[in-house]
């Protein structure tokens, strides 16, 4: 775990105890303190956005012709790939994320900047024809200064979704990492400084959302807010956007339809729903936790399901073979823990799981609850854990309503050998990602967002960059 303090003088900080005290001892704690980071406060937010701004107006970065942008950028994801191992380790004890998952995080951050590195001299203006003796163009120029605030479950994946477009655009940032997940984020601000980026283009504050978050958030000079995270924080972030109408961009929440087809290849399908809903152990925003199964293959496949999740190899994330490692924190652990309690007591069947793994670590057991009601706290909620419930279905049209009968629209998928049913599903649902034959399938290239309370704008691919820059028309008359 790692623990956030605030600045405080190093008498203070040498000369009184700062352990526990228990049973009239001073006593570390239970779990291990990998690291201590500062807890950035609104000072430090405001010193950071004055950076950012000079950095911005003035200096190097200001004049910076796009092409050398791209080549800073391209030797980021040189360093990146560089250094992906060491990243990949300290990913792994930064979120609990396996070691083969975070090796996987590393590849996704080296193409998400290599992709931006290449946009940063091609995104263009253009000419409009006008009537009257007039030229008229288009100029698109950076938002500004731009706050950033990323989730614990990919910390430096998003990290990647939100520095690229960014400073491919010209603007320059000022993040937050979650508290939860700091270590990252700031390993890779020492990497950007030998890459050569100028002083105060990228700026890291830790911090907690109430404090550092809220400062970025309300902030005057700051033009615009990128956040990822969980629904009811963006519509704090909304409100108080509102003040000063800086321009926010959501990439939100999930309660993702994963649909199968009595046509399906069975073994595709069983595979797919067990990545859908245990990848990250379903600490994911897209993650398929809700199961839809025709009733025909209906018993067939929970059984097969369930015998999958048990077999599924849980311990440390850093040990090669381990398949499942511990939640972020305790309060993640107990918030899926109650999710099952209220699965139990309100008539849902359990297959699997359902308990914590062991006493020390923050270890759930992959879940699977069977016939599961629409109107169930774990059918609607985002429960954002290794819990999975199977809602079985008749026909196509009871199964579209249901999968659309929810607030979010982030992602959905189908397995079906049908390719009629499969473009009819891909029009009919409200995600803004739709997966067939397939799961978990992001690519760098292509727009990622949600449709409803998922979120507002679209990450990833050209789409990015819209939100990263401003339009600006010139008109010149001419003789």
């Amino acid at each position: 775990m790692t623990t956030m303090t605030a600045s405080k003088p190093k008498a203070i900080s040498s000369a009184y105890e700062t352990r526990l005290f228990i049973d009239n001892e001073f006593v570390a704690p239970v779990e291990e303190v990998i690291a201590t980071v500062a807890a950035g406060t609104a000072a430090d937010i405001d010193k950071a956005v004055k950076a950012a701004r000079r950095a911005l107006e003035s200096g190097p970065w200001a004049t910076m012709d796009a092409a050398e942008r791209g080549r800073l950028l391209f030797k980021l994801g040189d360093l990146v790939e560089k250094h992906a191992e060491e990243l990949a380790q300290l990913e792994a004890l930064n979120c609990g994320k396996t070691i083969r998952d975070s090796r996987g995080d590393l590849a996704g951050v080296v193409n998400t900047i290599r992709y931006y590195a290449g946009w940063a001299d091609k995104i263009e203006g253009k000419t409009v024809p006008v009537r009257g003796p007039f030229l008229s163009y288009t100029l698109r120029q950076p938002v500004g200064v731009v706050g950033q605030i990323i989730p614990w479950n990919f910390p430096l994946l998003m990290l990647a979704w939100k520095w690229g477009p960014a400073l491919a655009c010209g603007n320059t940032i000022v993040m937050k990492p979650a508290e939860q997940t700091p270590l990252t984020a700031l390993r890779l601000g020492e990497l950007a400084r030998e890459a050569g980026f100028p002083k105060g283009v990228i700026n890291l504050v830790n911090g907690m959302g109430e404090t550092a978050g809220h400062a970025l958030v309300i902030h005057p000079h700051v033009d615009k807010i990128a956040f990822t995270g969980h629904v009811d924080t963006a519509k704090i972030i909304q409100r108080n956007a509102a003040e000063t109408l800086k321009r926010t961009t959501f990439e939100l929440g999930g309660k993702s339809p994963n649909v199968i087809f009595a046509d399906c290849d069975m073994d595709q399908a069983v595979d797919g729903a067990f990545h859908a809903i245990y990848f990250h152990g379903g600490q994911c925003c897209t993650a398929g936790s809700r199961l839809f199964v025709e009733e025909k293959i209906h018993q067939e496949f929970v059984e097969r399901l369930a015998a999958k999740s048990r077999q599924r190899k849980i311990g440390n994330q850093l040990d090669e073979t381990t398949e499942l490692g511990p939640m972020v924190s305790q309060e993640q652990m107990e918030k899926i823990l109650h999710y099952c309690n209220l699965g139990n007591q309100q008539g849902a069947k359990l297959l699997t799981g359902g308990v914590r793994r062991g006493s020390t670590g923050f270890f759930v057991e992959p879940t699977v609850f069977d016939n599961v009601r629409d109107d169930m706290a774990i059918a609607k909620d985002e429960i954002f854990g290794p819990v999975v419930s199977v809602l079985p279905f008749k026909s196509y049209d009871e199964m579209i309503v249901r999968a659309n009968n929810t607030f979010y629209g982030l992602a959905a998928a189908i397995f079906t050998k049908n390719l009629d049913k499969a473009h009819r599903y891909a029009k009919d649902v409200k995600a803004g990602t739709v997966w067939v034959n397939c799961y978990h399938i992001v690519d760098t290239t292509t727009p990622f967002g949600g449709f409803k309370m998922s979120g507002q704008g679209r990450e990833n691919g050209e789409a990015a960059l819209e939100h990263y820059t401003e339009t600006k028309t010139v008109t010149i008359k001419l003789s």
